[in-house]
């Protein structure tokens, strides 16, 4: 099962939008010696609404085989479209990925039913582990507790990703979902209570940039050793809250460029970090000593 510190990496990108290979795989063996403990690529983070299908399957590729083994790379490939979804995760299956992140569809607003029928129709016709992705407050679509219990009796559904940040929520679905079927955080600012109540990790955006920070939290949180846990998470609660100033990743990609770890680049319609935010990010990446 994928546990612990599961960065949701940025795509490194030239000042003109073109994707920057060489600083991705420069990120990737970053996080590797950091101990991330796995690299989610083509996520929300990693601008997956502007690349195209080409640059998708390139970043799987490139993930693939600049992790070689090292730690698991999980794919995301959601979609509104059903069909497209299911071209996109046979294709990261090809590239060799260990798994999928599946966001809910987004703007057409499914039913229950209907996202069900979804991701059940993916899960049957691509054998490889698959996470849930539910994030309602992107897609305006909210997979319900009752309808991810149903999909988690499927033999490919192993997971989601809660980033509704909801504890009571998580403590629900925590109680009623299969022994085998993982619940992670997609909240960095909930991550350690919801791992304290047994999730089994995050997909993380302020992993980007403390990834050893957010790796030892995790082993504490889910061991149970809450007292480590919360000194960790002290240091970089900050980050949890400042890298959303403004929509993701334009706060985490402003960091990270500041770190010289990559460009400026971000692609349209996202532009780069508003100058009123640019202390206010600096402060909270001081309190987690970078910068």
């Amino acid at each position: 099962m994928l546990q612990g510190s599961l960065v949701a990496i940025v795509t490194p990108m030239f000042e003109n939008g073109s994707l920057d290979i060489p600083s991705l795989n420069a990120l990737i063996d970053f996080h590797v010696d950091q101990g991330t403990d796995g690299i989610v690529i083509v996520g929300t983070t990693g601008e997956s609404p502007t690349v195209d299908f080409d640059e998708h399957c390139l970043l799987i590729k490139t993930a693939v085989s600049q992790v070689n083994g090292r730690v698991p790379v999980i794919a995301g490939t959601g979609a509104n479209s059903t069909k497209e979804a299911i071209t996109l995760t046979q294709k990261a299956k090809e590239l060799g990925v260990d798994a999928c992140l599946l966001v809910a569809p987004y703007y057409n607003k499914p039913t229950q039913e209907g996202l069900y029928q979804h991701f059940k129709a993916i899960a049957d016709a691509v054998d490889i582990p698959q996470i849930l992705y539910n994030v309602p407050g992107r897609t305006s679509c909210d997979i319900t507790n009752d309808t991810t219990i149903r999909l988690a009796v499927h033999s490919n559904i192993v997971g989601i990703k809660d980033a509704t940040g909801g504890i009571e929520r998580g403590t629900d679905l925590l109680l009623r979902a299969p022994k085998d079927f993982a619940v992670y955080s997609g909240d960095d600012a909930t991550a350690m209570s919801l791992m304290l109540l047994g999730g089994k990790g995050v997909i993380s955006v302020t992993a980007n940039v403390v990834p050893k920070l957010m790796h030892e939290m995790c082993v504490a949180a889910i061991v149970g050793d809450a007292v480590t846990a919360r000194a960790i998470n002290a240091k970089i609660f900050a980050l949890h809250q400042k890298l959303f100033v403004e929509a993701n990743p334009i706060p985490v990609k402003w960091v990270l460029a500041q770190m010289g770890m990559i460009k400026t680049g971000i692609r349209l319609p996202m532009v780069n970090l508003s100058a009123q935010y640019h202390d206010v990010l600096r402060s909270a990446c001081k309190q987690a000593h970078i910068l």
